[in-house]
């Protein structure tokens, strides 16, 4: 019994942070100082080590862009000169540039190799793109994304779609997750001036933060998150531009999303350790209020309230164990409430799955039966973010592991 109150108290505590948190979140008044000229001098930053099995794609893909682009202010950033990667960059013409610190293996270095270099030859940018190898713009993502910069917001990122969503289940749960960041996260920040949720690729940062840096310094196994806790803190501006497209391949096996989530938690809390006490200091006649408030937030209302059903749960448990006895009233009412309460979770995360899919139904690359089955399924999917968060707090060290890119566009 007591398990239950606390489990029932727990889940009740989590709501009303919950919701607080939303109220308060709307105070917020952090919009750009001024308007910018159309976007001229802009470049193009991929880390592309081994991926020539799918950079092609996406050079086409830039080239064919109706904002026009110098290939040459395309840089791809490679490892080896005898990675086929340098071949196809080159064939389409492309700047490479050859890392030389190779002990050094997340994204986040690779692009502060490059743009060291770029600040010690003196060349600068109006804007700086990122992208990673996989993705596929959109033939009006540069053109889209120019607005975000005419209006003066110091970063923007577009409109995440899905690469492969009908390869398999787990692909297109996955890209749902980035669905929800976008369509309902970022869309919401957006709307009330607060910092978006950046997600590591389809981005632009302003030329003149990446002057004053004259790096990229932000090397966590979250080097997206990192940069997002940075911009609230230093109350830049950022948006999400829902009309600038771009699609990105999802893992198809589940080990490799368990990998890739598990380094995800592990860099979410690593890096908010850093940063989230200092966030606390800077809340008073802050007009980025609402920012730093979500993010000292973060996912502790969730946490707290899936440990209250856990509890919930276990007390049923224990009560069954007890008792043991099908024909006791009690035996019979702790298995119905812990029936209950799987189906209840798994209604709801279905009905968020069917509301993203129904709100982004004109623009998701999915199939309708695939829909069906991502909402379906989608329950069980984001019921396993709780082992990868218990892998993530038990290991010690999570390394970057390279995912493998092999999706061709349109097949």
């Amino acid at each position: 019994m007591i398990l239950e109150t606390i489990g029932i108290f727990l889940i009740i505590i989590g709501l009303l942070i919950l919701f607080t948190t939303s109220f308060l979140a709307r105070q917020n008044n952090n919009f750009p100082k001024k308007k910018r000229d159309a976007l001229k001098n802009f470049c193009i930053m991929i880390p592309a080590r081994d991926e020539s099995l799918v950079i092609e794609d996406l050079l086409i893909s830039i080239k064919n862009q109706t904002k026009k682009v110098n290939m040459k202010d395309v840089y791809i950033i490679v490892e080896l000169k005898t990675d086929p990667t340098f071949a196809i960059a080159k064939k389409y013409g492309a700047t490479i540039f050859i890392r030389k610190r190779l002990d050094l293996k997340r994204k986040g270095y690779a692009l502060d190799e490059l743009i060291k270099d770029l600040d010690q030859k003196k060349k600068y940018y109006d804007a700086y793109f990122i992208f990673d190898a996989d993705n596929i713009l959109d033939e009006n993502f540069l053109k889209e994304m120019e607005e975000s910069y005419k209006a003066g917001y110091d970063i923007a990122t577009g409109y995440r779609n899905l690469k492969n969503g009908n390869d398999s289940i787990i692909s297109a749960c996955s890209g749902i997750t980035f669905a929800f960041l976008n369509s309902n996260g970022n869309e919401t920040k957006s709307k009330q001036s607060r910092n978006v949720t950046l997600s590591g690729t389809g981005l632009y940062i302003n030329g003149e933060l990446i002057k004053k840096w004259a790096s990229f310094p932000f090397h966590s196994l979250t080097e997206d998150y990192e940069l997002t806790l940075y911009s609230i803190e230093n109350n830049l501006t950022s948006i999400y531009n829902k009309n600038a497209i771009f699609y990105d391949e999802q893992p198809i096996k589940y080990k490799n999303t368990i990998n890739q989530r598990t380094r995800w938690i592990k860099g979410y809390f690593s890096t908010r350790k850093e940063y989230i006490p200092r966030f606390r200091k800077k809340l008073k006649n802050n007009p980025n209020f609402g920012s730093l408030i979500n993010e000292i937030s973060g996912m502790k209302p969730y946490i707290i309230m899936i440990i209250g059903a856990l509890l919930y749960i276990l007390n049923q448990i224990i009560n069954l164990f007890k008792i043991y006895d099908i024909s006791n009233p009690i035996f019979r009412g702790s298995f119905m409430k812990i029936i209950l309460i799987f189906m209840l979770a798994y209604i709801l995360f279905a009905f968020m799955t069917a509301y993203i899919i129904l709100k982004d139904k004109d623009k998701i690359n999915m199939s309708d039966s695939m829909q069906i089955k991502a909402i379906l399924f989608s329950p069980l999917f984001f019921s396993t973010y709780v082992p990868c968060a218990l892998k993530a707090f038990l290991k010690k060290e999570v390394k970057w592991e390279k995912v493998e890119h092999t999706k061709r566009w349109n097949t």
